[in-house]
């Protein structure tokens, strides 16, 4: 029976609507877990190229779009048309989640795109990423359905040169070192008990609490003052001139000059050369501590001092109270020791002046009993002294065993273990859901099957080369043709074609 036109274009809707969904479902689990299902795409039908014009087919007069359509279309749109293209920028942002991924923005001078590199294609880059890097990038353009945000997907990264702002900043640097701003001549000594201390930081953020943490800890008697400046941005290079300055002239014992992490960009005023000369200008100790431990600036080298972290500039400038402690406790026993041999001395020379007086004998040994008594007194309040110095020495030893990290460290460690144990089942747990997921779409796939519709009873008819029989002009009579069913096929030949239309029901 050949099938008629009706037939025919409803059969195209169908496989023209399997195809899309296909294509989707295929491209959804390659991003989920699913690593034992990487041949779906090869045994799916083979999907015809898309189009260049994906709206050509829409009637847009007539059709209304979802958000979630429009941005399918547009992904699908992007990354035919931008397949495989090469991009030269800079590296800003950069970041490495513990999935292995990295992700980082590309940039110029007047744009910017975000990137993605996978685990598998960034296993491949022999280059240590960095921000501040000008690389050239192969990849696709594509769009993030969940935000309508458009990236491109990497598969290889390529050095170019360093980028623009390194290159700034060892041009400064070799500036400065030229003209002996780095030279350990010009560095002043910090203060080994200092009293006031000026803080060059922002307000706000964890870097300020961390050193008044710090000094409340370890040094409370000290001094803090805070000169608030700005430590990013346009604004930031004149404030931090400015309080620099400013906190020269207020007769501090040391500066901290101090900033949180982040990138080359964030961490950029304090690579400016006016900053850098202003840091050389202050004749008040000044310690650097700006980013993080791996982190270096222009003012690190200029500075007096170059801290890791602002935490270690705290304690570099405060001092230990155990430190004092023990001091004054060796200070005390070189007094006692002293003392001693000082009153030896007077004894024995006191003992030779009784044996040449001989008169008054008497006084001489009032006397000689008096300084008895004396130095028993004394020793007994040397000991008392001794005693009460022992007994605070034990309570600050107390009292630093119980503020001991090794306890906090027990405490992370033994909630690493729990989460070491919970990760192995939410693995599982992920996977279980994954596997139901594809199992229920396959199922979905399989109803709008065209060869569900062949089970249903319908053929499709085939001449001598393949090609579909869509009308019976097509055919003449004696010609061999080939039927496709449901299961199986059948050598059909044609005893007569009626070119008059059979209509039929979608529904028998």
């Amino acid at each position: 029976m050949l099938a008629n036109t009706d037939f025919h274009q409803a059969l195209n809707w169908l496989t023209h609507r399997f195809r899309e969904q296909a294509r989707s479902h295929i491209r959804r689990l390659h991003k989920g877990f699913m690593p034992g299902h990487g041949d779906c795409r090869a045994n799916a039908f083979k999907l015809r190229p898309m189009i260049k014009d994906p709206f050509a087919r829409l009637g847009l007069d007539r059709e209304v779009l979802t958000v979630s359509q429009l941005n399918g279309r547009a992904r699908v749109l992007l990354e035919d048309v931008f397949s495989n293209i090469w991009v030269e920028g800079e590296i800003s942002n950069l970041a490495r989640p513990a999935s292995g991924h990295v992700y980082f923005t590309l940039k110029d001078s007047g744009a910017q795109v975000r990137c993605a590199l996978f685990r598998q294609n960034a296993a491949r880059v022999r280059q240590a990423l960095k921000d501040g890097l000008a690389v050239k990038v192969r990849g696709k353009v594509s769009l993030f359905e969940g935000r309508g945000d458009y990236q491109l997907i990497l598969d290889t990264v390529e050095p170019a040169g360093d980028g623009a702002l390194r290159l700034a900043f060892d041009a400064l640097k070799e500036k400065l070192s030229a003209e002996g701003l780095f030279s350990a001549e010009r560095k002043v000594p910090l203060p080994a008990h200092p009293q006031r201390i000026g803080i060059i930081s922002s307000p706000t953020g964890a870097v300020i609490r961390d050193i008044i943490s710090v000094f409340r800890r370890r040094a409370p008697q000290v001094q803090l003052t805070l000169i608030p400046t700005a430590v990013q941005g346009r604004e930031a290079t004149a404030q931090i001139v400015r309080a620099l300055k400013l906190a020269d002239a207020r007769g501090f014992d040391a500066l901290i000059l101090a900033r949180g992490g982040g990138s080359l960009e964030d961490l950029w005023c304090f690579n400016e050369e006016a900053v850098a000369r202003a840091v050389d200008a202050c004749v008040t100790p000044i310690v650097s501590a700006v980013g993080h431990e791996t982190d270096v600036s222009i003012s690190d080298f200029v500075a007096d001092v170059r801290a890791p972290t602002p935490s270690a500039a705290a304690e570099l400038l405060a001092p230990d109270s155990s430190d004092l402690v023990r001091r004054v406790d060796s200070l005390h026993r070189r007094l006692v020791m002293r003392m001693r041999d000082r009153l030896m001395r007077d004894r024995l020379r006191l003992e030779g002046i009784s044996r040449r007086l001989r008169h008054p004998g008497e006084r001489l040994r009032q006397q000689a009993q008096r300084l008895d008594d004396l130095d028993m007194r004394m020793r007994r309040a040397f000991e008392r002294s001794l005693n009460t110095r022992r007994e605070r020495l034990i309570r600050l030893e107390t009292r630093l065993a119980a503020q001991h990290p090794g306890r906090q460290l027990a405490m992370l460690r033994q909630r690493l273990d729990s989460l070491a144990e919970r990760l192995p089942r939410a693995i599982r747990e992920g996977l279980k859901n994954r596997r139901l997921q594809l199992h229920s779409q396959m199922q979905t796939l399989h109803v709008v099957s065209p060869l569900a519709t062949l089970g249903r009873g319908y053929s499709i008819l085939l001449d001598e080369r393949g090609n579909a029989i869509r009308s019976a002009a097509q055919t003449h009579t004696g010609q061999r043709l080939k039927a496709k069913l449901g299961e199986g096929e059948l050598q059909v030949r044609v005893e007569d074609n009626h070119l008059t239309p059979v209509t039929l029901s979608l529904l028998d």
